[in-house]
């Protein structure tokens, strides 16, 4: 197992990415929509080659709930062998699944889980190549 990144939640993207990438270098190298309408960008430190992820939930979205300055931690990511079995333990131990585990673009199970303090945890496995084939759309149609 490894500690993938540490996503954040913010309340500006645009000046949160002023600060994180022209402020202290950081690189932005992927951004996505999430299927509740929020925004994630994948900052990487140039050196290190740490990650962190910004989290931008719009308002309407049922994750932008009040914020409070030192509560913005909004997820820690792990990489697993396999994120079913690994939430199915985790869940057996008392964690709390929040987010049920969802195949993500064909290629990897990723779900949510909370800690005991409450903080989310996601845990995401890639699907060995064999599988990420077999549940690729068929090329024919």
């Amino acid at each position: 197992m490894t500690l993938q990144y540490v996503g954040i939640r913010v309340t500006d993207l645009e000046k949160s990415l002023a600060f994180y990438v022209d402020g202290l270098g950081l690189v932005e190298r992927k951004r996505g929509q999430m299927s509740h309408g929020g925004t994630w960008v994948n900052l990487t430190d140039p050196v290190s080659r740490a990650q962190l992820e910004l989290n931008y939930y719009p308002p309407g979205s049922p994750y932008a709930t009040a914020y409070a300055p030192g509560e913005g931690l909004d997820h820690i990511g792990f990489d697993v062998a396999d994120a079913r079995k690994t939430i199915a333990r985790l869940q057996s131990q008392g964690a709390k699944v929040v987010v049920e585990p969802w195949l993500e673009a064909g290629r990897y199970w990723i779900g949510f889980v909370t800690d005991p303090d409450g903080l989310w945890v996601e845990v995401q496995s890639l699907l060995p190549p064999e599988e990420q084939r077999a549940s690729a759309p068929s090329a024919s149609s």
